[in-house]
């Protein structure tokens, strides 16, 4: 099955854009501890008391580190591939 070359045009595919994102959102707040730190200490913690607000901002928080991950391994499957040929 061949693989469709990525649109860079879009903002999830853009290294920058991600990583940017990642930073703001991903490590919000930027002193102290953050979000998605302790929403994950939660939940590996039986995620007693959590509330839906609480599991949008897991997602929330948690959806840049998707995309930077998802992006990584597309770059990954790319170079694999380039060095295979």
């Amino acid at each position: 099955m061949e693989q469709k070359e990525l649109n860079r045009r879009m903002p999830y595919n853009s290294w920058s854009f991600v990583i940017v994102l990642t930073i703001a959102l991903g490590l919000a707040p930027i002193l102290g501890e953050p979000h998605i730190w302790g929403k994950i200490r939660w939940i590996a913690g039986g995620a007693v008391g959590m509330k839906l607000i609480d599991w949008g901002d897991f997602f929330m928080h948690g959806a840049p580190w998707v995309l930077l991950i998802r992006l990584g391994i597309i770059e990954l499957k790319s170079r694999m591939k380039s060095a295979k040929a």
